[in-house]
């Protein structure tokens, strides 16, 4: 198991929201600011199977919208591996 956590400005978080979820992923959504200008970003937090990796980094690639400037990304993601995952009912 692995936990992807992305972050992507706060203009394309919606969208990468809704197509994470439109794919069966559950996300978990923190407001976030960074950076030079500190500017709003989204971190988004997605616990998936080792194989299912590549499907949320498609999403998020195809979701983002591209940089605006040279330096600029779509998306800073990092997967992390995942010993457990537990709900508390």
């Amino acid at each position: 198991m692995k936990l992807v956590v992305a972050i992507v400005k706060d203009s394309d978080a919606m969208n990468v929201s809704d197509a994470l979820v439109a794919q069966s992923f559950r996300v978990t959504r923190i407001a976030s600011t960074g950076g030079f200008l500190r500017r709003g970003n989204v971190t988004l937090l997605v616990g998936v199977d080792d194989d299912a990796v590549d499907a949320v980094l498609d999403i998020l690639h195809e979701t983002c919208r591209p940089p605006d400037t040279p330096d600029a990304h779509r998306a800073t993601v990092f997967v992390l591996p995942a010993e457990d995952f537990v709900q508390v009912g």
